[in-house]
């Protein structure tokens, strides 16, 4: 499987890349920076140079994958502008190159709290509008859509363990190392097409909770 993973060199996906490089999928990640090209290749992963805010169409990009995974943000530290440009301007990019390339399978990386955009205040807040705004347009695109939200990241080890559920509104810590797992695992489960769910630290195998899904 040929899967571009779009926020390459972020640290959710550079586990995922690494991944699928390892289980022998063509494992490409778009980057901004050429620097972080090396990072990639001793992965496995196949560096793709492009501009997610500047390019005007990501076309290019997306042509030959069987799925895309977009786990790109504007990251602590930017302002609300940015939050749009990359959260919601980025993903919708995105889907547009999709549908233009005939590219099926979309996985979104969301967030936590994103639900409820308006019980957050500040840049927080906007980011959360942007999300909840882009898994909305995701889930009217007519693509094979899963949107994965994941609490609140640490660098714990994984344990391959998880909870998820399609109720929304939980909270709770998860590694991103098994987030990473999971995203892999979405990946090649069909029964997970057009499914929102939240992820979390649990005591579930993350291959039975996602059957479960």
């Amino acid at each position: 499987m040929d899967v571009l993973v779009v926020g390459g060199h972020g640290q959710v996906a550079l586990r995922l890349l690494k991944i699928l490089a390892e289980q022998g999928h063509r494992a490409r990640g778009l980057i901004r920076k050429p620097e972080h090209a090396a990072d990639l290749e001793e992965h496995g992963v196949i560096p793709v140079l492009g501009d997610l805010e500047r390019d005007e169409s990501l076309v290019e990009y997306v042509l030959g994958a069987d799925a895309v995974v977009f786990a790109a943000g504007a990251g602590p530290g930017s302002g609300p502008e940015r939050k749009w440009s990359v959260d919601y301007g980025g993903a919708v990019k995105l889907i547009e190159a999709c549908q233009a390339t005939g590219v099926r399978r979309y996985v979104m990386v969301s967030s936590i709290g994103a639900h409820d955009p308006d019980s957050a205040t500040g840049v927080f807040g906007v980011y959360l509008q942007a999300r909840a705004k882009a898994d909305q347009a995701l889930i009217d695109s007519g693509l094979d859509w899963t949107i994965v939200r994941p609490g609140s990241l640490t660098n714990d080890p994984g344990t391959g363990r998880v909870r998820v559920s399609t109720e929304v509104g939980g909270r709770g810590r998860v590694p991103r190392d098994d987030v990473a797992a999971v995203l892999a695992g979405v990946l090649g489960a069909p029964n997970t097409i057009h499914i929102l769910f939240e992820l979390f630290s649990g005591d579930v195998p993350i291959s039975e909770a996602i059957r479960a899904l």
